[in-house]
């Protein structure tokens, strides 16, 4: 089976995604730098199980959002609207990096529509942090897009996001994610990094919940991952041999991940899109 990648068209603007298989939805969330394309190893890796990758508002060939300075908020009412034109009423959610702040805020607002919740390698922002720390987040990353331009910006950065001695392939992968970034939508993203925090979010559902992390990410080392995952009281699992993209270093480890995730998920948790 292959991925279909396409649109639809919501009064906020276009909304692109790639969608793959048969069986429950699970909807997919990238990180600051990402696509809805880099999530493709893993779609190849299940059955029974209908893959939905979104490019963010701002990323791909997604509309960005209308506000300047946007909340984790905002980008979770994109998420609602795309999700009702699909006509799928409950989903396991997946958010990694910075999609795990917005897949926490869509499940504490939305929480009836959520089955699980996973939070893969969470960006956790720094709403909490001081000024001057906030601002050198917002700033850190597409003003270095902006000024060195989309191949010396992938070539610097994406080796950084996943393992030591990662595979070549893998390495262009999230260079090619990488080449498609919009800096308007980079810019919106980095200031919700900046300016949010997931923990706000996730503290404030009862949406089953799960955190992942690769066991080699540098980027949110595993350390930052387990302490969330006990302030949360939740389950917290390694992915081996994995970066910080670990669905793109082991997908058929985190894979296995979600299976035995979606596993604990009891039959009414569940919703099947047959």
């Amino acid at each position: 089976m292959e991925v279909q990648c396409r649109e639809v068209s919501l009064a906020s603007g276009c909304q692109a995604f790639c969608d793959m298989g048969r069986g429950i939805p699970v909807v997919l969330l990238h990180g600051i730098s990402s696509g809805a394309r880099s999530w493709v190893p893993l779609m190849h890796q299940s059955a029974g199980v209908r893959w939905l990758a979104w490019d963010a508002p701002g990323y791909g060939e997604s509309s960005a959002l209308a506000e300047p300075h946007p909340s984790a908020r905002d980008y979770a009412l994109r998420l609602a609207a795309w999700l009702e034109a699909l006509a799928l009423e409950r989903v396991v959610l997946i958010g990694h990096s910075l999609g795990a702040l917005i897949a926490s805020a869509y499940a504490r607002d939305f929480p009836d529509r959520v089955s699980g919740l996973l939070l893969a390698d969470p960006a956790q922002g720094y709403r909490h942090a001081d000024s001057d720390k906030r601002d050198a987040v917002y700033r850190s990353r597409w003003t270095q897009l902006a000024a060195q331009g989309h191949a010396a910006y992938a070539a610097a950065r994406a080796p950084r996001l996943l393992r030591e001695n990662a595979r070549v392939e893998d390495i262009a992968r999230v260079q090619a994610g990488m080449h498609r970034l919009e800096v308007s939508g980079f810019t919106q993203a980095s200031w919700m990094l900046a300016n949010d925090a997931l923990e706000d979010y996730a503290s404030r559902t009862s949406v089953p919940t799960r955190v992942l992390c690769g066991d080699e990410d540098r980027i949110t080392p595993p350390s930052g991952a387990r302490a969330l995952a006990e302030r949360l009281g939740v389950a917290y699992r390694d992915i081996p041999c994995a970066g910080h993209i670990s669905y793109i270093d082991a997908p058929a480890a985190f894979a296995a991940a979600v299976a035995d995730f979606m596993a604990t998920l009891s039959p009414s948790q569940e919703k099947s899109d047959l």
